[in-house]
């Protein structure tokens, strides 16, 4: 049996059909088969949300947050007792109001009820291992279907995935709707500030509606470039979630950007359900209610011109399941904030129907 010291050996030269047993446990990496990597793809050493030469053609803030984790996953089926991770991070987020286990940290689900988190050590620099024990509560011994969400907030270089050595292992069934859900926006839509990655609403709308999804929030830089709607617009989509007025400097700026992008994505799918949303504020200040009337005249523009796929949520209604207590700093929301607008955002898919 072979001694692992640290996780190069684990993966020499990214060899990716390569399995490494030590401890008990069998290690593969995730690219491998069965492993089902969704919402990222690897590339050039590094997990991505979009390919490197689109990103750079947004801007450099773009293309360095193109490499952060958000929406990523990975699904299995297996019976093991016990799943361990180790993870290779050339880029660790660290901040004071924001959980390092949501920012930094890989979670994970049991048939789609939550597992365990994979807590990253305080002193992360880059990377670490952890291994997550299956809650007594799932005590009958069975294969569940597995995922594992990335960081939100960090680069991820490499990741290792160990199950217990005469487990079962086996690819997870296809989502319902393989066609992803792709959401645009901030560090909101990046996952700002959940405590875990599947506490993110995309994620809750994801185990909701059995649905794929890709995560397009850049913190700081959601600015509607021509460049973006471009390449949102070469996208396969099922659903567009529309929201990057957390971004926009001022409700100036958002009149300029916000009903071209949306005519950009418009033109390349006409009958693509795209739900706009606004900044999610329960109580609306002067400057929210400008922001909020240019949202709604793109939306009421849209309808008059004919369009019969177009939607508006507000952001006391992304909120109303919280009220003013869904934020860590008026502005990023906690996981109950999330849970709100994921209830909001979910609410009106299932009316839709398009998931």
């Amino acid at each position: 049996m072979e001694k692992v010291k640290d996780i190069t050996e684990l993966d020499k030269n990214f060899k990716v059909e390569e399995t490494i047993v030590r401890d008990g446990k069998v290690f593969y990496n995730a690219l491998s088969e069965p492993f089902r990597v969704c919402g990222v793809f690897y590339k050039d050493g590094l997990y991505r949300r979009m390919p490197e030469e689109d990103a750079a053609r947004v801007n450099d803030s773009i293309h360095a947050l193109s490499v952060n984790t958000a929406g990523g996953h990975v699904r299995f089926m297996t019976d093991s007792r016990h799943i361990s991770i180790i993870a290779k991070m050339p880029y660790v987020s660290n901040m004071t109001h924001f959980a390092r286990t949501g920012s930094t940290g890989f979670d994970m689900y049991a048939d789609n009820v939550f597992a365990g988190v994979f807590a990253p050590p305080k002193d992360i620099v880059d990377g670490y291992e952890s291994t997550v024990e299956i809650p007594d509560f799932m005590t009958e011994n069975k294969v569940r279907d597995f995922t594992i969400n990335f960081p939100l907030y960090s680069r991820v270089s490499e990741l290792i995935i160990g199950i217990d050595e005469g487990a079962t292992l086996t690819a997870s069934p296809l989502y319902k709707t393989e066609v992803p859900m792709v959401s645009y926006g901030s560090s909101i839509t990046q996952g700002g500030c959940a405590s875990r990655p599947g506490c993110s609403y995309q994620a809750i709308l994801s185990r909701r509606f059995d649905c794929n999804y890709v995560n397009l929030g850049f913190c700081g830089n959601a600015k509607a470039e021509k460049e973006i709607a471009e390449y949102i617009a070469s996208l396969d989509m099922s659903v567009f979630l529309y929201d990057y007025d957390c971004n926009s400097p001022t409700p100036a700026f958002l009149a300029e950007t916000h009903e071209p992008m949306f005519k950009i994505i418009r033109a390349a799918h006409p009958d693509l359900p795209i739900i706009m949303m606004a900044r999610p504020h329960y109580y609306l200040d002067p400057n929210d209610v400008k922001r909020h009337a240019v949202i709604e005249t793109t939306y009421k523009n849209a309808l008059a011109a004919g369009d019969k796929n177009v939607y508006y949520l507000s952001g006391p209604e992304l909120m109303a399941l919280c009220g003013h207590e869904g934020t860590v700093d008026n502005c990023h929301p906690t996981d109950l904030g999330f849970a709100s607008m994921a209830k909001a955002v979910g609410d009106l898919i299932e009316k839709i129907g398009c998931l």
